[in-house]
């Protein structure tokens, strides 16, 4: 039997007893991949938003903690998600951004494939100018397609398959956001960003998730919507993060202010919610905008995040849109040092993951213990194989 590659079971003890991942869950390359396999793949992870491929026939080749996969839409405006890979020798299919007018064409031989994913041509493969061959099935060599789900604008993947469907795992939190959910606009350019911190990804994850830290690093923010006046969001093995009761909108010199979205009750006149879609989505609701943040995973050590900004309506004021980007960028921003400091303290050899505070850090703490629960069940499995 193969030893466990870090010994997990302090961190699902109850909140006031447990403590954090181990180090390794931080630095450790095989660990990094055993959490790839366990945590990432098994889950609905985000990969992208649908406004990254905005029109029929836009392409967008990402990779995915190591995997080449292509986002694109279709003839019919359906996005979807395929592994980036000829099915002929493994070429790469798609090098940059761009839009596909007819088909898909493989840049080694030429085999071609619909947006759909049907390979539609083999040029030559029975010999030069025999375009078909008794050993290639077409039907049987489309493009490798990755089950995907549309939920908030967030592309959502599940990359072994063995998820619930999305509606099921998640069930829970559209509940609890169903008054939001209506047609979202994305703002454009001017409403999408990217930040690159050295850090794990699970830290990001863990500093989005409560408002402990509010007094310290966003002072500004903290100035109104202050740390009593924020409450904790958990539901075990799904999402967790924290809501404030005293949002403000955001008001132009003349007062205007953006479109609140069509019938939210009034306990959204006030209130904002940020939670983390486990493994690694975090998103921001409140009565006149939307945000979600996208964690790519680079490596053991450096994170991508990348951030999204949505409205009511299609059209917004400029200068308005601009300023709401900017505030936020600030606030995220503000956390990178954190992030970036919790880094390099899992370098400590002598760190045990940490102690959480009971009253404070329960959300926090509920992403540790559904991250060790992944990786036990996942552990479980494999022995099992054995």
């Amino acid at each position: 039997m193969t030893a466990p590659l870090t010994d997990l079971s302090h961190v699902r003890r109850p909140v006031s007893e447990a403590q954090g991942l181990p180090n390794p869950h931080y630095i450790d390359s095989q660990v990094f991949n055993e959490e790839k396999h366990a945590v990432l793949f098994s889950s609905w992870s985000g990969l992208a938003v649908t406004a990254d491929v905005p029109e029929i026939g836009d392409a967008v080749p990402l990779t995915f903690v190591g995997m080449p996969l292509l986002v694109i839409r279709d003839k019919s405006n359906t996005v979807r998600v395929f592994q980036n890979t000829c099915r002929h020798r493994g070429m790469i299919l798609v090098e940059e951004p761009r839009k596909i007018e007819g088909a898909i064409r493989c840049p080694y031989h030429s085999w071609c494939y619909s947006t759909e994913g049907r390979l539609v041509s083999t040029p030559h493969v029975g010999g030069p100018g025999q375009n078909t061959h008794e050993s290639i099935d077409r039907d049987l060599l489309g493009l490798i397609e990755v089950r995907s789900h549309i939920w908030r604008d967030v592309i959502w993947i599940n990359i072994d398959g063995t998820a619930l469907p999305f509606e099921d795992a998640n069930a829970d939190l559209i509940a609890r956001w169903a008054e939001f959910d209506k047609p979202l606009y994305h703002g454009g350019a001017d409403s999408a960003f990217q930040l690159e911190v050295e850090c794990n990804w699970k830290l990001a994850v863990e500093n989005y998730c409560e408002s402990y830290h509010l007094p310290w690093v966003h002072p500004g923010l903290n100035s109104y919507s202050r740390l009593e006046d924020h409450y904790h969001i958990e539901k075990q093995d799904s999402y967790s993060g924290q809501g404030t009761l005293v949002y403000r909108q955001l008001k132009a010199a003349d007062g205007q202010v953006f479109a609140d979205f069509e019938d939210v009750g009034e306990k959204w006149n006030e209130a904002a919610e940020y939670i983390t879609v486990y493994p690694n989505v975090l998103i921001g609701v409140h009565r006149d905008h939307a945000f979600a943040i996208v964690l790519v995973p680079k490596s053991t050590e450096r994170t991508v995040e990348n951030i999204h900004l949505y409205y009511a309506t299609p059209k917004t004021n400029d200068a308005m849109r601009a300023a709401n980007t900017e505030q936020w960028k600030l606030v995220f921003e503000e956390d990178i040092f954190v992030v970036e400091g919790m880094q390099k303290g899992r370098h400590s050899p002598n760190f045990d993951g940490g102690r959480f505070s009971a009253v404070m850090d329960s959300p926090t703490h509920c992403f540790h213990a559904w991250v060790a629960g992944k990786i036990e069940n996942y552990r479980a499995t494999a022995q099992a194989a054995e």
